[in-house]
């Protein structure tokens, strides 16, 4: 089964269920069980990432929030914040299918002009990428790794 492929996070011993041909795994975020689609499958281990390898507390990971675009409703995959409540990282995840392109970074871009959050994350579980924003200089760069959450909150 192609949604529970292999991808290049840290595995991570999941809860799934099989309820007639359908699978779902315990989302220990939300607090419910949820269908894994290629989509979720990514985003349920990029979190098991940000808490087990990169020490994101996961009571400051809200999954699929809201957000308002142009009038339109939109949800972004995966905000951290930091304990004052402020927005700290932002993470856009694709199934692993879907090629990590220019369309993709200019997904999480329009999104971050609401949330104007100054790291942020885009992933399909197989590539990895990760951008700080300096807002008051108006660049961005391209780094390798995500910070663990002790550098990103004392930023």
């Amino acid at each position: 089964m192609d949604q529970l492929q292999p991808l290049t996070l840290p595995p991570y011993p999941f809860k799934i269920s099989d309820k007639d041909g359908v699978l779902t795994m315990f989302d220990e975020i939300r607090k419910k069980h949820i269908i894994i689609t290629p989509e979720e499958w990514v985003r349920q281990h990029f979190v098991q990432y940000l808490i087990n390898q990169k020490n994101y507390p996961k009571t400051l990971i809200k999954l699929e929030g809201g957000l308002k675009l142009h009038g339109m409703a939109k949800r972004t995959d995966i905000v951290v914040f930091n304990p004052a409540g402020e927005k700290i990282l932002m993470v856009e995840c694709k199934a692993p299918s879907v090629s990590i392109n220019q369309k993709v970074f200019d997904q999480i871009a329009r999104y971050n002009m609401t949330h104007k959050v100054a790291l942020l994350a885009v992933s399909n579980g197989l590539q990895h990428y990760y951008c700080n924003i300096d807002f008051e200089a108006r660049q961005y760069e391209f780094i390798e790794n995500l910070p663990d959450y002790r550098e990103v909150n004392t930023l």
